[in-house]
């Protein structure tokens, strides 16, 4: 379906045209109509699938016949790098129709919080806010919402994840009643459920199959006990000298040690993770962009939302613990076209959530044997893939020969 076909303002066609956008994504064809005539929508849509595009188009075009400068939508986004993104696509989309928007986030200075206060004293159209920022300056007096007429979380599970479930009740509760909720959640566990039946009303769902990984990403894993982590990203790091490299481990406390010890290797290394404040998130993801460095260290908070180009490599020090954040993560390479590598360290504990990672792309990732240096490593059979201590019983993976390491 042709953008041309939407009934929206003339003007926010031609903004829609003067960004590129053509053919919609299939989560847009599906969840703009249904918008446009004002239901409750839930939507399972990854990062990278026009999310974003799919609610801003309809709901700026109800901004633009509603205008009454006052606040009329709520967006809320998990983490301050994605608010951002979210507003600046805002100012695009908007960019005929006079739209007005403001971002609301916290790890910022004194002038920052004003300015966000002036914006929600005076009105925006639009408000995109972190949850526990914006649950700040609403338990004060002058932001006025009264007028509101969409509420819509982006990325639910994330902010689930991240213990954001309190404030987003406390949040809708101090909202008109009256309005339309729009949720977008990557997966869709339980606790999404719930918080649906506690917001939406009699809501569409919407469900768009996960994207599997680029083909240009060149994927393989190495099967590993955990003292030889260390040995082998050191090989190799040694190896592939590369200007970008991101590696994702799935604790804060492995992110601080393992920076640690490549700073101790003489590395140029900068971590990102829950613990460090905004400023310092934002001066390490600075330096990164700038090749003042080239190597990243993060959690999961960076596997979505961010856009960062030319990656070339992504090391999974760590398997995550859900199948699509492994997409997520390596999706950060071989972005708009370019090659990609993603490797992945896998020890006896994380052997079945990598087979799981495997039926959920489609495809057995390549086993790549360790260098000799750092010796053999644990057995992996993709058909019997050890579980972790937590985990009991369970599915396998998909038929593979067995491999040692």
């Amino acid at each position: 379906m042709d953008f041309k076909e939407l009934e929206i303002s003339p003007e926010l066609k031609d903004a829609v045209q003067a960004m590129g956008f053509e053919k919609m994504t299939p989560v847009q064809e599906q969840a703009i109509p249904v918008i446009l005539s004002g239901r409750d929508i839930i939507a399972c849509a990854q990062t990278g699938t026009g999310k974003t595009g799919a609610y801003l188009i309809p709901v700026i075009n109800d901004n633009q016949k509603n205008a009454d400068g006052k606040i009329k939508t709520l967006i809320l986004a998990p983490t301050r790098e994605l608010a951002i993104q979210i507003d600046q696509q805002i100012n695009g989309l908007s960019y005929f129709a006079g739209v007005s928007s403001f971002a609301v986030y916290g790890g910022s200075d004194s002038s920052s919080w004003d300015s966000q206060k002036k914006a929600l004293q005076e009105g925006a159209d639009i408000i995109v806010a972190t949850p526990g920022r914006i649950i700040t300056h609403m338990s004060f007096d002058y932001a006025d919402f009264s007028n509101l007429r969409h509420l819509i979380l982006d990325e639910a599970d994330r902010m689930l994840d991240m213990g954001f479930i309190d404030d987003l009740v406390k949040i809708v509760n101090m909202l008109p009643a009256k309005r339309q909720n729009l949720m977008f959640s990557a997966t869709m566990p339980p606790k999404i459920r719930t918080l649906t039946a506690q917001m939406l009303n009699n809501p569409v769902e919407i469900s768009i199959a996960i994207s599997k990984p680029a083909e240009k990403i060149f994927q393989a894993a190495f099967s590993v006990y955990n003292p030889q982590k260390n040995l082998l990203l050191s090989h190799i790091l040694d190896a592939r000298q590369l200007p970008r490299i991101l590696i994702f481990c799935s604790r804060k406390t492995t992110v601080k040690e393992l920076d640690r010890q490549l700073r101790k290797d003489g590395r140029k290394v900068e971590s990102i993770h829950s613990d460090l404040e905004q400023n310092e998130r934002e001066s390490g993801l600075l330096k990164f962009r700038n090749k003042e460095i080239n190597i990243l260290i993060a959690t999961d908070v960076l596997s979505r939302g961010i856009d960062i180009e030319n990656i070339n490599l992504v090391i999974n020090y760590d398997v995550p613990q859900d199948p699509e954040d492994y997409v997520h993560r390596i999706g950060r390479t071989a972005r708009a076209e370019t090659d990609g590598i993603a490797f992945t360290l896998v020890n006896e504990d994380d052997q079945r959530k990598f087979s799981r990672i495997e039926n959920l792309i489609g495809k057995s990732i390549r086993m790549v044997k360790l260098p000799s240096s750092i010796g053999e490593g644990p057995v992996y059979d993709a058909k019997h893939p050890k579980s972790s201590p937590r985990e009991r019983g369970g599915g396998g993976g998909g038929g593979r020969r067995k491999v040692r390491r």
